[in-house]
């Protein structure tokens, strides 16, 4: 059964509605290291201005993404059109100071501030603690001074709406997940057809109404470009071994004639734990392309053959060598 890309549902109990799908928006920052491409600012503007007109009305970026041109350049585009039109939904994310890795109460707040003001609002609707596990200490983090402290008072001081937590490892998010009372979560590359790392997390989040918002559903470009075309797997060269249950996939996929695209991006939004899946776009024909994929007929005889293929459960990063442009 087809699940509405552009349908509005609860985000948890925070009273935001937002549709299934939310565009990401990472790339638009220009981060060649991470995806192997350039975007200009011309590009990425007129890309914003696409996802402000499409029926989706949710977007997520961060404060480092692109060294904090993501947010600038969405927030050229707010300033242009006098305000984020009404009903949008912006997720960013509070980030550590990228020179130190430090990420106490100071260097959340700071973050905070270079967001609004680059972003061009007043509050953020979704604050999300960004990629703890790249800090210099999980204890600047999540002490009586840490960055999670001061995320919490954002939100009691009116200034974001509603808080997330937002990162990687599995091991490193379920200790935290436990301790705070978040609203929502993002993982990455962590739930795709060819990976359940995070399964466990999300039946967690489910069951304790937190709203799971589920990244990088191509695992890292591959399975939206093709092996062919992109033989890179969650941001890395990847060898024969890490490419053969992508080989698989398209095989099935092209047995049914359908996008292994669409059928990655159909996996995460038919899963009911899952609130929005979220997915990086860099140009205007990514969109036009997810929101087609997202409503692509797939057969129930594609989903029973693409389910009895093994999967992953291990880290997929685990072996990256993390750059953050």
């Amino acid at each position: 059964m087809l699940i509405d890309p552009i349908e509005k549902i609860a985000l948890g109990s925070t009273g935001i509605t937002v549709s299934r799908i939310c565009f990401g928006t990472s790339s638009l920052g220009n981060m060649p290291d991470t995806y192997g491409y350039t975007v200009d600012a011309d590009r990425a503007r007129d890309t914003v201005r696409a996802i402000f007109l499409s029926p989706v009305n949710f977007l997520d970026t961060s404060r480092n993404y692109g060294f904090g041109r993501s947010e600038e350049r969405i927030g050229d585009v707010i300033r242009e059109l006098g305000g984020l039109p009404q009903g949008f939904v912006i997720s960013t994310k509070l980030d550590r100071d990228t020179a130190t890795n430090r990420f106490d109460a100071a260097r959340a707040r700071r973050s905070l501030e270079e967001s609004l003001k680059a972003l061009n609002v007043d509050r953020i609707q979704l604050l999300h603690l960004h990629d703890p596990e790249h800090a210099a200490s999980l204890s600047d983090i999540t002490g009586p001074n840490g960055a999670l402290a001061e995320l919490f008072r954002m939100k009691e001081q009116g200034l974001a709406q509603s808080v997330g937590l937002a990162a990687g490892k599995i091991d490193v998010m379920m200790p935290i997940l436990r301790d705070w009372d978040f609203d929502a979560l993002i993982t990455h590359n962590r739930f795709t057809l060819v990976n359940r790392n995070a399964e466990a997390m999300l039946d967690y989040a489910h069951k304790q109404g937190i709203a799971v918002l589920n990244a990088a559903p191509y695992s890292g470009g591959i399975l939206a470009k093709g092996l062919t075309a992109h033989p890179r797997y969650v941001y890395q060269d990847a060898s024969a071994a890490m490419l053969e249950p992508i080989r698989k996939i398209e095989q099935l996929c092209a047995k049914f004639d359908v996008p292994p695209g669409a059928a990655a991006l159909q996996f995460s939004m038919r899963d009911k734990r899952i609130t929005s899946t979220i997915c990086g776009i860099s140009s205007i024909e990514r969109i036009n392309e997810t929101l087609a994929w997202a409503a692509y007929p797939i057969p129930d005889a594609l989903w029973t053959e693409l389910m009895a293929l093994p999967w992953e459960t291990g880290d997929p990063e685990a072996t990256r060598t993390y750059r953050p442009g």
